[in-house]
């Protein structure tokens, strides 16, 4: 799930009224209800904002490196996810739509952009 770059306190769900706020993570709660009761959730997280992101990479001496993050040119941030089990690629996509169209501010549908990609699987044995 992303949202856009400008963040949660300026164009996200920080603008919203309590009650939209509300409406919201009740649908949120819901969904991941009705997705477990189905046997199709495996993990679901909502992450904090861009402003608390930090790029790690080892130095020379393989110590952490800590950078603020994201980059600036990024245009969206990772918001959240879910991990799904199921049984074909076009219910992963009605997942998804269904994610997408969680209500925002004023009850309208947000129609955010979530993006669907397998959980990769072991590499070949011939590697």
């Amino acid at each position: 799930m992303h949202a856009p770059r400008a963040g949660w306190t300026r164009a996200g769900i920080g603008t919203w009224p309590p009650e939209d706020i509300k409406a919201h993570i009740g649908f949120m709660m819901g969904f991941n209800k009705e997705l477990r009761e189905a046997g199709e959730l495996v993990a679901a997280e909502g992450l904090a904002g861009p402003e608390h992101a930090r790029v790690v990479r080892a130095n020379k001496n393989g110590a952490p490196e800590v950078t603020d993050g994201p980059f600036a040119e990024a245009k969206e941030f990772l918001a959240g996810y879910w991990i799904v089990d199921c049984e074909s690629t076009e219910r992963a996509y009605e997942i998804a739509a269904r994610a997408s169209a969680a209500p925002g501010k004023g009850g309208a549908p947000l129609n955010m952009p979530i993006e669907v990609r397998q959980v990769m699987s072991a590499p070949p044995v011939e590697v």
